[in-house]
């Protein structure tokens, strides 16, 4: 997965107050659930606020991310994917992605559907 340097920061120096440092905190614990299921993108698992859309974009435009994936079903998440379109990421099919909980019948990570999204 691609690394955000001021998340990476923020991780190494054990920062308190992440939106003191200007970090988006969706975006931030996204990232940080990805590393630990051990996904290739980052994925929202958890809801997306609407007022984050454009921070969470922009702050993906300036670390050259151009993908990433929301497993979360939400029930806003219509509204979720409009904002984001708006901003220039478009749905780009159905994926899978790593869980953050252990199969119990399989004792690996589970397996879940994914909503694939990419810059324009």
């Amino acid at each position: 997965m691609k690394k955000i340097t001021a998340f990476e920061n923020a991780i190494a120096n054990q920062v308190k107050d992440i939106r003191a440092e200007g970090i988006n905190a969706t975006a931030f614990w996204a990232y940080r659930k990805s590393i630990d299921a051990e996904n290739n993108l980052i994925d929202f698992s958890e809801v997306i606020w609407d007022e984050d859309v454009e921070s969470i974009a922009e702050t993906f435009r300036q670390n050259g991310i151009t993908e990433f994936t929301i497993s979360s079903t939400f029930s806003g998440l219509i509204a979720t994917l409009a904002a984001f379109d708006k901003q220039g990421f478009k749905m780009a099919g159905i994926t899978e992605v790593n869980a953050n909980y252990t199969d119990w019948m399989t004792n690996e990570r589970a397996k879940i559907p994914a909503i694939r999204m990419m810059s324009i």
